[in-house]
């Protein structure tokens, strides 16, 4: 069995087994940074690890087993090197942080923020994924997508699902690398492979997983609106009192319906003459909320265009939970 040190080891070399406590520890401070480890029954300690180390950032992903129940203490002063993200293939992990305890089983995994204080108690049944990831190589990453330094320590949900959505997807991939790096491991440890994957493992826990950026990345990833309809949804709030019908919209857009369906759909959440019809009622409710006492409810509808009032009453309600009567009266209360 190679026993080299995390930072001499091949692509392929990174294995261990240790039954002493110091041993342990040390070999898991070389992969992930400084932790305190207590052990129950030291004498039952059969400590494994195995696993490939991505050339391009040094990130580690691997299976880790203690054989008997420990726990890894983290101290604010003393952070780790690493984000360690973690999913029991067999038996559990439970969490402590901020007075919060998070059970980790196949269907949970755990991101554990490296400058944060917390426990980890992992069962001695417990054999899971470990990806070890360098702070610098998620920093680094993270600054490329926003497009300017971090101001403040990236800080993880530590609750990441297993089962559902983008975060099941991104341990899917994780456990594709680990099969596919077994069977042969020849292509990806080129070192421009390694590269890419590494790239693609750190932006998909970044866009997958909750944190302290995740609503600036969203914005950033967000596609652009095309000009057609910005330009489309101007001649909407531009001409919402008048007459307006879809083909007017259609041609000053330039595109197909469709395409003009879709891009509303998209963008907006919308289609066209939906997103024109609540243009025009939250255009009502402005008027009756201003100083328009020269007007009623009737007439203020009709001016932005509605002729059925009570179907315009119907969803004036809809919308805003009080018919518009109900509107004008807490107005003319206030």
């Amino acid at each position: 069995m190679n026993e080299s040190k995390p930072s001499d080891v091949d692509y392929l070399g990174i294995q261990a087994l240790r039954n002493d406590l110091d041993g342990a520890r040390d070999w898991m401070a070389g992969i992930c940074g400084p932790h305190e480890l207590e052990v129950s029954r030291p004498q039952r300690l059969h400590f494994q690890h195995s696993g490939n180390v991505l050339r391009a950032m040094a990130t580690t992903l691997g299976y880790v087993e203690y054989g008997t129940d420990v726990t890894v203490q983290i101290q604010e002063g003393n952070p780790l090197n690493c984000y360690s993200v973690s999913l029991p293939l067999v038996g559990e992990q439970e969490l402590a942080k901020s007075n919060v305890l998070l059970v980790s089983d196949p269907g949970m995994g755990l991101v554990l923020s490296p400058h944060e204080r917390q426990a980890l108690t992992i069962a001695g049944n417990c054999r899971k994924i470990l990806v070890a990831i360098p702070r610098p190589a998620l920093r680094k990453v993270l600054e490329s997508l926003l497009q300017r330094p971090l101001d403040a320590p990236l800080s993880f949900q530590p609750g990441m699902d297993a089962m559902n959505g983008d975060q099941a997807a991104w341990w899917r991939m994780v456990k594709y690398l680990l099969s596919e790096m077994e069977r042969t491991g020849k292509l990806f440890s080129h070192l421009y492979m390694a590269s890419d994957l590494e790239h693609a493992l750190l932006k998909g826990l970044l866009l997958s997983q909750p944190h302290n950026y995740s609503e600036e990345l969203a914005a950033m990833m967000a596609p652009s609106c095309p000009h057609y309809l910005l330009k489309a949804r101007q001649f909407i709030h531009d001409h919402a009192a008048d007459d307006l019908r879809l083909e007017d919209i259609e041609q000053v857009a330039s595109v197909s319906r469709v395409k003009l369906y879709e891009g509303f759909k998209r963008h907006f959440g919308q289609a066209p003459m939906a997103y024109l019809k609540q243009y025009r009622l939250e255009a009502v409710r402005r008027d009756l909320l201003a100083d328009r006492a020269e007007l009623n409810i009737s007439a203020i509808a009709m001016r932005w265009g509605f002729t059925h009032l009570g179907r315009f009453s119907s969803d004036y309600k809809k919308l805003f939970g009080e018919a518009p009567s109900q509107t004008l009266q807490r107005f003319t209360r206030r």
